[in-house]
């Protein structure tokens, strides 16, 4: 009887068996690897020297916490990035005009508050179009950048942003003030994981709490460090984008 110890102690078939498996395993790393490395991605960040940031804000629903953000922005004489989901546009649209005299950057949330890797690439289409023609006939503009809903997505939805002329965002820096950890957890994320680049995750949706007294510090912090606020638009044209 052979021995099964040692690989040069196999029987020739087993040999061949190990061979295929092995190739098999090899094959499929590859396989994922390529996919991994070549998977489509929103922005995340642009890769640049200069001290330089996109605040970002989603909002989806409430009317209570929009104004004091943006009265807080005011007086800071900030100018930021709101994404903004199609139907609270509908239901707000004096806050939305206030966002753009203000001279806020206007993007888009998506239509319903739903995972897009959900839809197919058609329905992705659709939601988005769905939010742009609410957003172009409240607020007179187009816009032409997208923050999925949950930060949800995939290549196929990539893809259909893509067709449809529109930029993904992500972001790199998250306050987490979506989970209300506390004013001064918000303040010290902001402050010790921003870099040059960086796309501030913020919320003005009435579920988060202490964003209107963590706002006016992260921005003090951000600009003690040298830090100028910028749009994302601006940012964009600062570097090199980052997925």
């Amino acid at each position: 009887m052979p021995k099964i110890f040692g690989f040069y102690e196999m029987q020739p078939r087993a040999k061949i068996t190990l061979i295929g498996i092995l190739a098999l395993v090899i094959l499929a790393s590859s396989v994922m690897y390529v996919q991994a490395y070549h998977r489509l991605k929103p922005v995340y960040e642009v890769n640049t020297d200069e001290k330089v940031v996109a605040l970002t804000f989603d909002i989806s629903w409430g009317n209570q916490t929009p104004m004091p953000v943006i009265e807080i922005l005011k007086e800071k004489n900030v100018k930021t990035t709101f994404f903004l989901s199609g139907p609270w546009v509908k239901q707000n649209p004096d806050v939305v005009k206030r966002i753009k005299e203000d001279g806020h950057e206007i993007g888009s949330h998506g239509y319903r508050h739903i995972n897009l890797s959900n839809l197919s690439k058609s329905e992705v289409k659709e939601e988005v179009k769905k939010a742009h023609e609410i957003i172009k006939e409240v607020a007179g503009v187009e816009p032409n950048l997208i923050r999925t809903p949950n930060g949800d997505y995939s290549d196929q939805v990539i893809e259909a942003i893509h067709e449809v002329n529109y930029e993904a965002i992500q972001w790199s820096v998250d306050s987490l003030d979506w989970m209300n950890p506390g004013v001064d957890t918000i303040v010290e994320r902001v402050s010790k994981r921003v870099h040059p680049g960086a796309i501030i995750l913020m919320h003005a949706s009435d579920s988060c709490k202490q964003t209107t007294e963590a706002l006016p510090r992260v921005i003090d912090n951000l600009q003690k460090q040298g830090y100028k606020i910028v749009t994302v638009s601006e940012l964009l044209k600062m570097g090199d984008k980052e997925n």
